[in-house]
């Protein structure tokens, strides 16, 4: 029974709410019909018509007041006012259709600033990962911070350790990344290849679409190598044939039976094409670090799990002396590997439209604020009727909520063009997650909630404020009141807008400090006209370093033949590359080996005229430094300090070895510069170079690079660059092929981009403070138009009169630029680790900032205190 009493409440106040017209109408006849009844009964009684009649109505209580009561038993008045509020508001803004238009504009730019970065921020660090159950995957870590690990890993010795002991996870794997060759299929192309164990796909709870994933005993020696392949690449490069499972393809010259292909979409770790099966193998010499990846067992908690692996890590091999300081240690997310150090800046830029949208919502209370001296006699006159104050804030906030409703939805439109736009503006690959930034129902449903909230805001102060006044006079014929208080929080709010604007002004100016002194370092090298080809040859066909010489040698004869080309030359570590090599060095003569290591390049003769580095002592290799010739090496600066401060470093020995033979020495025969390999924000870095024919080991052979450098426009040079590569091996795809330039800039992208979105969003915060500057000033002059011109008439200058404006306007900007300044020392600190060779506090930025939003806000004030001086005194005095 109560069940069906509430489904029978339910349906009448839906009922009441989509056919209230036909329940008055039903109402009004069951009201008369009871009348009817009573006068009847009254008749009977002896009374007359009108008697029996009036009796009924009273014995009734007023129909009218019945009808009201039975309304409200429905629980829809409130629905019924808000859409009466509604229906009145919209007729209000119609009628000020200037207010109205300028108002939405405001609010557009503030909210579909705000809409457009929640939409990144959500599909970057909100939106779930696209596996089943993502929140019980981990990855477990146990690793070194430092320049070569940014992300959570672990070594091999402690990952199969921790996998032979008891764990709390369902499902382990360990996985990495590399650049393979695709051949067999069309033309040869490198592609993004998951080195990945046996349990990979299970861990993540995704089965491929077609075929199998990997079994125990896959990738083991003896074994066919096998393959996995993702959907794009399968549709991309094998037409979709299903046929392809368990046909072959040709990865890095080994052709790989195909078992399986991925669902649409999977493409994890690093956007993978393909994935090959990884077995750990201890090597007593290296030990490699690679992320690990587990999915939680059910019965765990992830308390649990974090206390149970907080006491295994005690007995791996790798664990930390005691102090963890500078160690990743525990149970990380997953999403902390695919989001990496993009969140901090995300979050920065998030609360810097924040900002944005503060001010835009004190530019629209200022709007109101200014429009309510005209509406004084409206609200008395309603006042007067009876309506309460509750009544009437809520129809001005209904009015004020319906504003910003209409500014969000022109947001929306805004943000649907901004955040391609802002996409645009990012460094490729920076921003992880691009298929899941989109504009959906979550985010329309944040922008409801957003324009919403911000309606209520901004209105309710107005509200508040033109309710809260003595109607008596506003009700007489020019009545007028005198709104120092309004006057006030106007001012206020202009202050405001002054400070938060200043904040960002001076954050983006920090940013762009930072980023033009970035520009101007000098990187040790030169990188104008000259093109970098690099290739990854497979040890399936390259097996030896012999092999891979006489590879680079051919290349290096055709690529010096090409017209336009000055000096072509090699290296296996190029600067601003991906791969390095470092590792520590001996003297000969010394007993310990130098305090720091140096990085470990093999180049061939030119390389360092091709690259601009600069060679400060002896000679350059040549064309004898072959295997069959003396062991050489060229030393950068560092090196050569530390090897002697007074005596030329030429002559002396190096080794690279830790226990060397007497093979392993190598003689000096140059110093060059050091140079900053890693990029323009990192130190130089010592480096020792060895001739590439004169290296042994293939491992440093594999990846090279070409540098040419041309006499002239070196884009020309590249289409003559990849015949050659062609030519010389028609199976082995370029890994990358670039100018210098472009290498560089890309380097120095991400900062450029962060004082790029950062000057976005202060120039729009600076507009709208600029524009409610002039907002109240004008308004202040148009209030004090009498007063003008009394004083005038009286025998003020023009000049007093700009004065007395101008003067307003220095009060107001100094106060906002004093609590912006404040503001911004103590926020600017949030940019610390995004700012290169430049303080939070540098006060060159912030006494630049400050002086431009002096005179952004002179120039604001100007237009009314120029106005002001033209008031003519007769037609000021006669209009009041």
């Amino acid at each position: 029974m109560g069940i069906e009493r509430w489904l029978y409440r339910v349906s009448m106040r839906l009922r009441s709410l989509f056919h209230g017209t036909t329940l008055d109408r039903e109402l009004d006849e069951e009201l008369q019909y009871h009348v009817e009844r009573l006068v009847e009964a009254n008749r009977a009684r002896g009374l007359s018509p009108h008697a029996a009649r009036r009796e009924a109505l009273l014995a009734i209580g007023g129909v009218e007041q019945r009808k009201e009561e039975c309304r409200d038993t429905r629980r829809v008045r409130f629905i019924d006012d808000l859409l009466q509020d509604s229906r009145y508001a919209a007729r209000a803004l119609w009628r000020s259709r200037s207010f109205t238009i300028a108002a939405i504009l405001t609010l557009t730019l503030g909210i579909g600033a705000t809409v457009a970065m929640f939409t990144v921020v959500h599909g970057v660090l909100l939106r779930p990962l696209p596996f089943p159950e993502p929140d019980r995957l981990f990855l477990a870590s146990l690793s070194p911070r430092g320049p070569f690990m940014r992300q959570p890993a672990m070594s091999d010795r402690s990952y199969l350790a921790f996998r032979a002991g008891e764990h709390p996870f369902e499902h382990l794997a360990a996985f990495s990344t590399y650049n393979g060759n695709l051949t067999g299929s069309d033309d040869p192309v490198v592609i993004t290849v998951g080195s990945v164990t046996t349990e990979f796909f299970y861990a993540l709870g995704v089965a491929p679409l077609v075929g199998r994933a990997f079994l125990d005993g896959d990738g083991q020696e003896g074994r066919e190598p096998v393959v996995v392949l993702s959907e794009r690449l399968w549709r991309a490069r094998f037409g979709s044939d299903e046929a392809i499972v368990g046909k072959t393809a040709v990865l890095d010259g080994v052709s790989h039976s195909v078992v399986g292909i991925m669902p649409p979409g999977f493409d994890f770790p690093r956007k993978a094409q393909a994935w090959t099966p990884k077995v750990i193998r201890i090597d007593g010499g290296n030990s490699l670090m690679f992320p690990v990846l587990g999915r939680l067992k059910p019965d765990v908690s992830v308390a649990e799990a974090r206390a149970q692996f907080a006491a295994q890590v005690r007995r791996l091999p790798d664990q930390p002396d005691g102090d963890t300081t500078g160690w990743q240690v525990g149970l990380l997310p997953l999403e902390e590997l695919v989001v990496g150090d993009i969140r901090r800046p995300l979050e920065i830029f998030a609360g810097a439209v924040c900002l944005v949208l503060m001010i835009a919502c004190a530019n629209v209370a200022n709007l109101l604020l200014a429009r309510s001296s005209g509406r004084r006699r409206e609200i008395a006159v309603r006042a007067a009727l009876g309506a309460s104050r509750l009544r009437l804030v809520r129809q001005l906030l209904t009015e004020s909520t319906l504003l910003s409703l209409a500014g969000g939805a022109v947001g929306i439109l805004l943000a649907r063009w901004a955040v391609p736009a802002l996409l645009a503006l990012a460094p490729a690959g920076r921003i992880p997650r691009l298929e899941s930034i989109r504009i959906d129902g979550w985010i329309l449903a944040f922008t409801v909630v957003v324009s919403a909230t911000a309606g209520l805001v901004f209105g309710l102060v107005p509200a508040l404020r033109l309710t809260r006044r003595q109607f008596a006079g506003t009700l007489l014929p020019g009545g007028r009141t005198v709104g120092t208080g309004q006057e006030r929080i106007r001012t206020a709010l202009v202050v405001s807008e002054i400070a938060l604007a200043l904040v960002l002004v001076t954050g983006a100016g920090l940013l762009a400090k930072s980023f033009l002194r970035l520009r101007a370092v000098d990187p040790g090298f030169r990188t104008d006209n000259v093109v970098s080809l690099s290739v990854d040859l497979p040890g399936s066909v390259y097996a030896s370093a012999q092999k891979l010489q006489a590879f680079h040698q051919d290349m290096l004869t055709r690529l010096s033949g090409l017209p336009n080309v000055a000096v072509a030359s090699v290296v296996n570590w190029r600067p601003l590359g991906t791969q390095y090599m470092n590792g520590d060095f001996n003297v000969e003569g010394r007993a310990a080996a130098p305090d720091f290591n140096v990085d470990k390049v093999s180049v061939g003769p030119g390389y360092f005229p091709a690259m601009g580095i600069r060679i400060l002592q002896g000679r350059d290799f040549n064309a004898g430094d072959t295997a069959s010739s003396t062991g050489v090496a060229i030393i950068s600066r560092t090196v050569a300090r530390t090897m002697s401060a007074t005596e030329d470093a030429v002559g002396k020995r190096v080794t690279l070895q830790s226990n060397p033979n007497p093979n392993d020495w190598l003689t000096v025969v140059g110093v060059v510069d050091d140079v900053k390999p890693y990029g323009p924000s990192q130190p130089f870095h010592a480096a020792i170079y060895q001739p590439y024919l004169q290296v042994r080991r293939p491992f440093f052979l594999s990846h090279m690079s070409y540098v040419v450098r041309t006499r002239s426009d070196p884009a020309r040079a590249i289409p003559a660059i990849r015949t050659v590569l062609r030519t010389v091996d028609r199976d082995q795809p370029p890994a990358s092929i670039a100018l210098m330039d472009d290498v560089l800039n890309a380097a120095t992208a991400e900062p450029g981009f962060h004082a790029r979105l950062l000057g976005v969003f202060a120039a729009l915060a600076l507009m709208l403070a600029v524009v409610g500057t002039y907002g109240v000033l004008a308004y202040s002059v148009s209030q004090r138009t009498h007063e003008i011109g009394l004083r005038m008439a009286l025998g003020a200058r023009a000049s007093t009169v700009l004065w007395m404006v101008i003067r307003r306007t220095l009060i107001l900007s100094a106060a906002g630029v004093a609590i912006g300044t404040l503001g911004a020392w103590l926020a600017t600190r949030l940019l610390t680790t995004f700012l290169f060779e430049t303080t939070p506090t540098d006060p060159g930025t912030f006494t630049a900032v400050a002086l431009t939003i002096f005179i952004a806000a002179l120039a604001a004030g100007f237009i009314p205190a120029r106005r002001a001086t033209q008031v003519d005194p007769l037609v000021a005095l006669r209009h009041e």
